[in-house]
């Protein structure tokens, strides 16, 4: 009786040692690929190289906010990236030295910081409201809606920013108090610092869990992309909640290019390309479902956390940028195969 329980106890153990390699698959690869960069190259553990990471994470994080509302809509938002082009440029064009020669705008006045990147916000926004009343009101599916706002967006910057005979160069000159928004931090203790952008991320982290557990927008959300019509039946207003969620994310994008153009102290119109498939990448490996009602705000900043840490491990470990694109579409695909699976079993 004793080794029959025991036994029993064994293929219990297994079972849930099997199932939760399973459910973790990725984040084990993730901490077996950190650890083994940290052996062959020590300076990967530094504090120097871990607020490097936080600080690439804080733009992506926050468009991975603006992309996870709308795939727990079963919706998806391939205009991420342009727009993040498009806002990053319309912020990094207002902030330009008196003195730098190739300013777009010659004679534009001096504005206060926080006027531009609300102005980036702003154009985030509209873009937002594009996206929401085509998916709602048209009823054109999001992935053909946003891949035309994609191109659209993509034309816009290329306009905004060619300046013949020059033609669409990057804009460069940048403010010094814009810039230090991005990579500026604050003392802690020697020359430990806690950078201002991973702080705004943090902000955003805290609004967006609120909104997505603390209020019945948040509520809302979840239950069009768990059963549409059952929504409507309990009274959502699905047409209004849609349009919500995509200017929510319009805005967080604006946001998100303010910010990189100020971390990496230019915009050009080729800023953001493909970063849309990053957020969506991120956000399925940190849980969030492709088929809509499942995932938290937490679970995306995981698969950011995961995704950064994944790239920069490679650079470290001098794999070639084509391997990385390549492991990345290998994660992606293994990270949606186990969510439809976990998917066809509740059926």
């Amino acid at each position: 009786m004793a080794n029959a329980k025991s036994l029993d106890s064994g293929i219990t153990l297994i079972k849930s040692i099997r199932e939760f390699a399973t459910k973790r698959a990725i984040l084990l690869v993730l901490i077996v690929l950190v650890l083994l960069t940290g052996v062959f190259q020590p300076n990967f553990l530094s504090w120097d190289n871990l607020i490097n990471v936080l600080m690439i994470t804080s733009v992506y994080v926050i468009i991975a906010f603006g992309e996870g509302p709308i795939l727990l809509t079963k919706g998806v938002d391939l205009s991420a990236g342009r727009t993040v082009g498009l806002t990053a440029c319309v912020a990094a064009s207002m902030l330009q030295r008196a003195d730098y020669e190739s300013r777009i705008f010659t004679n534009f006045p001096f504005m206060p910081l926080f006027v531009p990147i609300l102005i980036a916000i702003v154009v985030g926004l509209v873009v937002g409201i594009i996206n929401g009343s085509i998916v709602a009101f048209l009823k054109v599916p999001p992935f053909i809606t946003t891949l035309g706002t994609m191109v659209i967006a993509y034309g816009a910057v290329s306009l905004y920013v060619d300046r013949p005979p020059h033609g669409a160069s990057p804009i460069g000159g940048l403010r010094d108090d814009f810039t230090n928004i991005a990579n500026g931090a604050i003392p802690i203790s020697g020359t430990v610092r806690f950078p201002y952008i991973v702080i705004i991320a943090l902000v955003v982290f805290l609004l967006m869990w609120v909104l997505l557990t603390r209020t019945r927008l948040g509520k809302n959300i979840y239950a069009i992309g768990a059963n549409p019509d059952a929504a409507i039946v309990s009274g959502v207003n699905v047409n209004r909640t849609l349009i919500i969620v995509y200017i929510l994310a319009g805005a967080l994008y604006g946001l998100a290019g303010a910010l990189q153009a100020a971390r990496q102290g230019s915009a050009t119109n080729n800023l953001g390309f493909t970063w849309e498939l990053d957020a969506i990448a991120a956000c399925v490996i940190g849980g969030v479902s492709t088929t809509g009602g499942i995932g938290t705000v937490g679970g995306m900043l995981t698969g950011v956390l995961m995704l950064t840490f994944m790239n920069n491990a490679l650079v470290f470990l001098n794999v070639s940028p084509y391997w990385q694109n390549i492991f990345k579409g290998i994660i992606i695909v293994s990270a949606v195969a186990v969510d439809i699976r976990k998917y066809l079993r509740k059926r």
